[in-house]
């Protein structure tokens, strides 16, 4: 079992770093194997929109995308962590689900399957933490995380949001989201695909 942890926050000992963190010791608790990933060690370009990936099904950006993607689609387990900007994913998350824009072309218009996935079992989950005390700012997240998984044909397993918190490293604090952290981390793993009628959504008001 290979579960990979992607952390977007472009701040150091942030809270969706430490959460995700924690959530991988859960992983790990399970035997699994687990990666560790920042996503602000990578170069990533934005998509360019220049439609090569509607003929080729790839990206014709050459960059670090490329290792970042085999390695999501490598993967048994995803667990995704963005810090709240605007009510939305921050701009380092958004960069790296745009040049999926590729894996898009290949299933929606050149109707190839995404031959790294094919008969495997996947599913993900979402850490997201927000400053403001509104959890409507969790609603474009979640349609985010929906239609990205599945262009990554994994199954959106579960979500761990929690707001009215900003100073970094703060929500080491909190004793409630880092075992939720734990928990479904080690639940991700053990889960099966076949008995999953929605996804768990945690939510934590932190203040």
């Amino acid at each position: 079992m290979k579960v990979i942890g992607i952390s977007t926050s472009p701040r150091e000992q942030s809270n969706s770093d430490i959460l995700l963190r924690r959530a991988l010791e859960g992983t790990a608790s399970t035997g699994a194997n687990t990666e560790y990933l920042r996503l602000g060690d990578y170069k990533i370009a934005p998509c360019s929109a220049c439609g090569a990936c509607y003929k080729t099904g790839e990206c014709a950006i050459k960059d670090d995308f490329q290792k970042v993607l085999n390695k999501m689609l490598d993967a048994d387990r995803l667990i995704f962590a963005t810090p709240i900007y605007f009510m939305s994913v921050c701009a380092q998350a958004k960069i790296l689900i745009d040049r999926c824009q590729c894996l898009w072309a290949t299933k929606y218009v050149l109707k190839r399957p995404i031959e790294q996935t094919q008969g495997r079992h996947r599913l993900a989950m979402v850490i997201a933490v927000g400053a403001t005390k509104s959890k409507k700012m969790f609603e474009s997240v979640r349609m985010t995380m929906k239609y990205w998984f599945d262009v990554l044909d994994v199954r959106y397993f579960a979500n761990l949001f929690v707001n009215k918190i900003e100073e970094a490293g703060k929500i080491a604090g909190n004793a409630e989201a880092m075992s939720e952290a734990f928990r479904l981390g080690a639940e991700l793993v053990g889960a099966e695909e076949t008995t999953l009628e929605k996804t768990i959504d945690v939510e934590i008001t932190a203040g």
